[in-house]
């Protein structure tokens, strides 16, 4: 360790000059991954080789590539150090399995999606890989490869939700990806969100075109540039389908199409309209007529999942892939569930947006899902859950003092969660050692600074519970306003704290900020409303476009962070999803508005994180991020004036996308630490200089960030790779402290 530490200090300019660190003298400073992995995460891609179906990739919507080459019983990751960590969607080159096409960004656009960066190859099974351009698409839905001439290639760039931009449509190569064109366009608003291949003539293609738009306040999906397309040559010329061949009239929304294998003259196609149905065509899709309209039946959220499949040996039995998997052998005149639901028997996660068949061996299928991968070999009458991948989306992170430590976090769709940072166990950390402590969406978890046996974890819209997780009980202390007629406004992800200086006292955030001095069981309401408050942007009730969608994810003017100093009592900062950022020093009596402070931050963007420091008042660190309105600046500050004044400490030159989180040690302040959308980078100059974590730690969202207050272990909650611990940051604050004595 001292050969170590010396060669750290010969590192640092002798000059006083701040520079990056060099990862190369830390090569065995490594993050380990503590799962979890038995629940998994959102599965977006699948596909296997047709001649060996061992081999088995799977894409998740923020977690990488996963490869299997033992039908599905061990994984390893294959997408590790690309741009990004989204995958909206995998095809093998099945004439030669070696050569594998990804296109990135998934393709489901909820409020909590990834983006992607272009669409890459690989020449050797996963090994390395290429970018390949289109990396302003943002988001690649599907992949379509023509069996007779593989270098001939097709992408469904879907487009960003949160912009209108012109990247979208389907694009082709002829050269195998060297050069592309787009060979199919609508408007800026208008992404292809399906596109399927006739399997006995790859000249001919059908697009679905959905127009679509997602605010941070608000989702439409639906427009005029909306439709169904058909081309016979290739992509050089497209036919529009339209209502006079048997479509619904009006503005049309997402549309899932599938061809029938064994019979392709037997098209089907779920269709968003006015009134929702699935529709049938025996003349190769240039005719169509409704055969089902029943939404309970053939799908209900449209947006979010819009598959449906063909069973390669017969034309009528349909698979419709939405929160459920219904399956139908009349021609989609009729559907039952293929598989038990979650909660039922063991059953399946749902909300599921992959789905396999074998083309040859039609028992074998595979599921991908919110919670994860099935797979069955009988035709789907049994699935076994793939244990292994951990995928999990997790929000943020948090700690308690046991022995071993254990860390905690709520996760997308997947529950809140307890596991131990390490075991004194020769095999490591398994599954099972870890506990679900609360239900639904998960975000915070809060433990009890009293006893670690209980704590508050957080769904959405604002239902924050106490837990006691040795028992399994759990209890609604979620607050309410004293005048019942004021409705209250929680985000999706909506703000909770504990007081650095009384363990009772918790502070949780709607549009205002309430106090409990008795661990939720009361509350108070101790601020005005803190946010813009505009009446424009608090429709959520309508939010949805054709298919209504009102779910709580669109809530908006509320407040996100709430952070009380730990130097200063009675010193807490909030911060807004529309740009507010205020702070009180008597407890919330009196609360002083300095958003207006944070030059070149963008009027109403999302405050993402506020932290204060241990040791100063008056001083904080802050992230904001604006990528929901089409904004990929990474932005983070820092006041040392109560907000009077804002350093931006971060550029788009420092690192490569967004930011979501920011970290100072509390030892040595010249150490920080900062999570974005493309991975984790560190600063030993106090932010002056940042390099990107790359030892043993992959490319993906880094939500939330800690250090424990005993072990000097830095854990990092990811939205796509789960938990990461990186041990003893003691050489890294020793090289910090460094810069002050050159």
């Amino acid at each position: 360790m001292k050969k170590l530490l010396l060669l750290l200090l010969l590192s640092v300019s002798v000059t006083g000059i701040s520079q990056k660190l060099n990862l190369d003298l830390l090569k065995d400073m490594q993050p380990r991954n503590v799962g979890p992995a038995g629940m998994s995460g959102r599965i977006t891609a699948i596909d296997a080789v047709t001649d060996n179906p061992d081999i088995i990739y799977a894409g998740s919507a923020s977690g990488g590539l996963w490869k299997s080459t033992s039908g599905g019983v061990t994984w390893k990751p294959v997408f590790e150090n690309e741009a990004t960590s989204s995958i909206g969607t995998v095809a093998i080159q099945q004439s030669n399995p070696s050569v594998i096409w990804v296109g990135t960004g998934e393709g489901n656009p909820r409020n909590s999606l990834n983006g992607g960066f272009g669409i890459y190859k690989s020449l050797d099974g996963g090994k390395t890989w290429k970018c390949m351009g289109l990396e302003k698409t943002r988001h690649i839905y599907r992949v379509r490869i023509n069996p007779s001439n593989p270098d001939i290639v097709y992408a469904a760039a879907i487009g960003s939700p949160w912009g209108e931009h012109e990247e979208r449509g389907v694009y082709r190569t002829q050269d195998g990806g060297k050069t592309w064109e787009k060979v199919l366009y609508v408007n800026d608003k208008t992404g292809t969100a399906e596109l399927v291949m006739d399997p006995t003539n790859p000249n001919k293609l059908i697009a679905a075109m959905w127009e679509h738009k997602r605010d941070p306040w608000f989702f439409k999906s639906g427009g005029e540039g909306s439709g169904l397309y058909i081309t016979y040559d290739g992509g050089d010329t497209w036919k529009e389908i339209t209502s006079e061949n048997g479509l619904p009239k009006g503005d049309l929304g997402r549309m899932g199409l599938a061809i029938a294998p064994g019979k392709p003259n037997v098209v089907y196609a779920y269709v968003e309209a006015k009134k929702n149905g699935l529709y049938r065509s025996e003349d190769g899709g240039e005719n169509w007529k409704l055969v089902n309209d029943n939404m309970s039946e053939i799908g209900n959220r449209p947006f979010y999942y819009a598959e449906i499949y063909v069973a390669p040996d017969n034309e009528n039995r349909v698979y419709s892939v939405f929160t459920y998997v219904n399956v139908s052998e009349d021609g989609g005149k009729s559907f039952e569930e293929l598989m038990p639901a979650y909660g039922v028997d063991n059953g399946i996660h749902p909300d599921h947006h992959a789905f396999y068949i074998h083309p040859e061996n039609t028992d074998f299928m595979m599921d991908g899902n919110d919670g994860g991968l099935n797979i069955s070999r009988d035709g789907g009458e049994t699935w076994r859950f793939v244990e292994n991948i951990p995928v999990g989306q997790f929000y943020h992170i948090a700690v308690d003092n046991e022995f071993p430590y254990n860390v905690y976090g709520g996760m997308q769709d997947n529950g809140s969660w307890r596991g131990p940072a390490y075991v004194w166990k020769a095999q490591g950390i398994r599954n099972s050692y870890w506990q679900e402590i609360s239900f639904g969406d998960g975000f915070d978890v809060v433990p009890d600074r009293d006893d670690s046996q209980y704590g508050w974890s957080m769904s959405q819209q604002g239902y924050v519970s106490r837990y006691d997780w040795i028992t399994g009980a759990n209890y609604l202390v979620r607050p309410t306003h004293p005048d019942p007629e004021v409705e209250l406004r929680f985000n999706w992800n909506a703000a909770i704290n504990i007081d650095p200086f009384d363990n009772s006292t918790l502070y949780f955030g709607s549009q205002y900020v309430h106090k409990s001095t008795d661990k939720g069981l009361t509350w108070e309401v101790i601020s005005p409303d803190l946010t813009t408050n505009d009446p424009e942007k608090q429709k959520q009730s309508e939010s949805g476009g054709l298919t209504m969608d009102a779910t709580g994810a669109e809530n908006h003017t509320t407040i996100l962070v709430i952070e009380p100093s730990p130097a200063e009592k009675n010193m807490i900062w909030t911060g807004s999803d529309d740009g507010k950022v205020y702070y009180t020093q008597n407890g919330g009596q009196d609360w002083t508005d300095v958003s207006q402070n944070l030059k070149g931050l963008p009027a109403n963007s999302w405050i993402a994180q506020i932290k204060a420091s241990a040791t100063n008042k008056g001083e904080a660190l802050l992230v904001a991020n604006n990528y929901r309105r089409f904004d990929y600046t990474p932005y983070v500050y820092r006041t040392t004036n109560y907000g009077k004044s804002w350093t931006r400490i971060v550029d788009s030159e420092d690192v490569g996308s967004y930011a979501l989180a920011v970290l100072e040690d509390k030892e040595e302040p010249n150490l920080m630490f900062l999570g974005t959308d493309d991975g984790l980078y560190v600063s030993i100059d106090a932010g002056a200089n940042w390099q990107k974590w790359t030892n043993g730690f992959p490319t993906v969202s880094v939500k939330d960030l800690i250090i424990h207050p005993r072990e000097d272990d830095l854990a990092i909650a990811t939205f796509g790779r789960s938990i990461w611990i990186l041990d003893d940051i003691k050489p890294l604050r020793k090289l910090a402290a460094s810069q002050d004595l050159v």
